[in-house]
């Protein structure tokens, strides 16, 4: 159809830093708990003596950040609960060869954490009684009336939540989240930003001081503070999934764990804040992810869009997805998330290459590029114009963007330019912005690809 006609654990209530004294009794006790739960838990299901880096490497991957999130809740501080992990991580290294693998790896970590964690505030804690208020407000009252702790039983979304705080800009919130709660690094998420790995480590770094210094509680917002927080939150779950989507270095083009982390994520904010963008972005996250078994062949190498099988794409996702973008179209309150997924939907709907309406593509980029101007979105823009105008329309707006000083570091466009030089017949100008391309690619198969274009040019 054509939619350019609707385009028109208590602590989080509590501002407790462990970091400072808590009461010898309070102390104690919390650890004779996590010395019951660590004895009374799970017995070990895998044989003593085995090989266990890689059980652990893949459950750092997959569950690093989920750890975090369950203890900061539980500690109260992003470098105690950081510290009590490694730690934790560590034990498993020396402990799981002898003692074998636990049935839970994941429930026994956070608990060697917790008691990491208690065992560390033990010896540096001066226990002065004047502390009790510290414990009373970690272990008092339950969490008042409104809050949300119950609507939101995801340890890792609490904790998004809990990061995106109004007090922070919005790129902060981001930096800070996809750092310390999803697990990204420093040039992952710089890449997002099209910025440098240490510009992003100074946002993290004055985000942490910050907290710290003005004392923003970590609490997770009641129902009423949800909507002032949803865009940020928004936007960690957006970029979380692009990085698994198009992983931006190393061996493979895609992260599925992360992809699939994120549409986990918006599921759970489609349930609980069923708002226009929200359902946009579970649109455009599950449109893209329909993609996945076709973008890459056999043997790992990069497949484009034109190029794709369709009849492997996962038409379950496709359907879903486009039944939420008319959802969020016919409410005629959506955001940019939702013009992305109706372009992703085009997409979709399109039986073959040939098959594809970029007259409607390109408005609907139009639209977007009105209501979130950005150079990203203009470099899009002007790959559908190619394709719906030509090559030579295309490339008139790409080179107003490096005219403009932007996106010169950034490969995707050095690509594009070079693959419309190329449809031109302009082999020595698609050569040098295939090259400049190749420089800046971090991932293999998207470097690969680079090379195989240029040996096609000879």
């Amino acid at each position: 159809m054509d939619r350019l006609r609707l385009c028109e654990d208590l602590f989080f209530q509590r501002q407790v830093h462990v970091q400072v004294d808590l009461p010898r009794a309070r102390i104690w006790a919390l650890a004779i708990c996590s010395l019951l739960a660590m004895a009374l838990g799970p017995r070990m299901s895998a044989p003593p003596n085995v090989d266990i880096r890689p059980h652990l490497d893949a459950l750092f991957r997959a569950e690093s950040g989920r750890i975090l999130a369950t203890l900061i809740r539980l500690l109260g501080g992003f470098d105690l609960a950081e510290d009590a992990m490694h730690d934790a991580f560590n034990a498993g290294l020396q402990r799981w060869p002898v003692e074998g693998l636990p049935a839970n790896p994941r429930a026994w970590l956070i608990s060697t954490a917790r008691f990491k964690a208690i065992d560390a505030i033990r010896r540096r804690t001066r226990f002065d009684a004047s502390q009790d208020y510290i414990a009373d407000a970690l272990y008092g009252d339950e969490p008042a009336s409104g809050a949300v702790d119950d609507e939101l039983p995801d340890d890792r979304l609490k904790l998004i939540f809990t990061c995106c705080h109004p007090a922070l800009a919005p790129d902060v919130c981001a930096a800070l989240t996809l750092r310390e709660v999803c697990g990204l690094t420093t040039e992952e998420i710089a890449r997002a930003f099209l910025t440098s790995a240490p510009t992003i480590a100074q946002r993290i770094v004055r985000a942490k001081a910050k907290i710290r210094d003005e004392r923003i509680p970590y609490q997770v917002p009641s129902g009423a503070e949800l909507p002032e927080r949803i865009a940020a939150v928004l936007a960690v779950v957006y970029l979380l999934f692009n990085e698994g989507y198009a992983a931006s270095s190393g061996p493979s083009l895609t992260r599925s764990e992360l992809s699939a982390e994120a549409i986990r994520l918006g599921r759970l904010l489609l349930d609980l804040l069923p708002e226009p963008e929200v359902i946009g972005l579970a649109a455009l996250m599950l449109l893209h992810e329909s993609r996945r078994p076709a973008r890459v062949s056999a043997d790992g190498e990069l497949v484009l869009l034109e190029q794709q099988d369709r009849s492997t794409w996962n038409h379950a996702f496709i359907r879903e997805g486009i039944a939420l973008v008319e959802r969020a179209l016919s409410t005629r309150r959506f955001g940019p998330y939702t013009l992305q997924a109706a372009i992703a939907a085009v997409h979709a709907e399109a039986r073959t290459p040939e098959a594809t309406d970029w007259r409607q593509i390109c408005a609907l980029y139009a639209a977007l590029l009105a209501m979130q101007p950005s150079p990203v979105v203009e470099l899009n823009r002007a790959v559908a114009v190619a394709m719906h105008e030509g090559p030579a329309a295309g490339l008139v707006l790409i080179e107003a963007l490096f005219t403009r000083g932007e996106l010169r570091d950034y490969h995707l466009a050095h690509s594009a330019r070079a693959d419309l030089f190329r449809r031109l017949g302009r082999r020595d100008e698609a050569r040098a912005a295939y090259e400049q391309a190749r420089a800046l690619a971090k991932s293999d198969p998207e470097i690969r690809y680079l090379e195989k274009r240029l040996h096609e040019l000879g």
